[in-house]
């Protein structure tokens, strides 16, 4: 019995999560557990976890839904999708789980998630991972996604091929659209250009995607951030496209008009935001590789 554990049941990990929990709910060789607390888990102990796009709606129920390190037991994959901020101290409240045998697979909005969890835990296989997709927590135990768009790209230049080919065949068979990419780091950056400048031009501004494209002035300010975050990559010695600019903003061009970042949706709100990961992370890799980024330091000093 392989036993998968999904800790951060928002946008990222109830959608994905819940995909997996509805393709093994019966499976006598996989079991999907939800790490949730607090009005998550009740709902979804009562209800199930709801997910709602803009065609279905569908309630799928995973055979475990606890907090409790010694209910869960030990995992053999983790999936993490919390929010950056919390990666220490939500990993360390289920530190029991996790054996050295435990593949984790970080999806959060940063890149330095894998870096970050590998210091808590030395001996484990910290793939690194990205997704596409629009999606959030519409109440507690609901998910609700916009758009048909949904991709999840994972690789590890470390991790034992075997186990990276057994987490790809779960995922398809859980009909998940994801893809075991070789140049994982330039994948991770690519997606990373698009939400970091995305999020930090959606708070500043305090505009959605629609109205960032419709104004001169604001998409001229999202240009200047994928050309100051391009300069900060390729510093680092990444290889990515000669037309990472033009590709982004494509992508931009494609989404949902209404959608905006996950930070700028905390913002106002009035939730703590991933600022850190997302703007100033790239101010600090700047510094770091003796590259300028004047309108992320600027947008930064404004957020943080």
């Amino acid at each position: 019995m392989k036993r998968i554990g999904i800790l951060g049941l928002g946008g990222v990990g109830g959608y994905f999560g819940g995909l997996l929990a509805k393709a093994y709910y019966k499976s006598e060789e996989v079991e999907i557990i939800f790490i949730a607390r607090g009005e998550t888990k009740k709902a979804i102990v009562e209800n199930g976890l709801k997910i709602i796009t803009d065609t279905t709606e569908m309630i799928v129920y995973p055979k475990i839904v606890s907090n409790n390190p010694d209910e869960i037991g030990v995992l053999d994959y983790l999936i993490c999708a919390t929010k950056t901020y919390d990666i220490k101290e939500s990993l360390l409240s289920i530190k029991k789980c996790i054996a050295p045998k435990t593949v984790i697979l970080p999806l959060y909005n940063g890149v330095d998630a894998p870096e970050r969890i590998q210091k808590i835990f030395p001996e484990n296989d910290i793939l690194q991972g990205c997704v596409y997709i629009i999606s959030m927590i519409f109440s507690p135990g609901t998910i609700r996604k916009i758009g048909f768009y949904e991709k999840l790209f994972f690789g590890s230049k470390t991790a034992q091929i075997s186990r990276l080919h057994e987490l790809q065949n779960i995922f398809e068979t859980a009909k998940i659209e994801s893809y075991l990419v070789e140049n994982i780091e330039e994948t991770v950056w690519e997606k990373f250009i698009f939400i970091s400048a995305l999020a930090s031009a959606t708070s500043y501004l305090n505009q959605n995607i629609g109205e960032i494209l419709s104004n001169k002035d604001s998409k001229a300010l999202y240009v200047q951030l994928l050309h100051e975050i391009e300069a900060v990559a390729k510093a680092k010695g990444l290889q990515l496209p000669d037309d990472i600019v033009k590709q982004t903003v494509v992508k931009l061009e494609k989404s949902p008009k209404e959608a905006t970042s996950s930070m700028h949706r905390d913002l106002t709100s009035g939730n703590k935001t991933e600022v850190i990961s997302l703007t100033q992370f790239v101010v600090n890799e700047g510094l770091k590789h003796g590259v300028q980024t004047p309108l992320y330091e600027k947008i930064a000093n404004t957020l943080v």
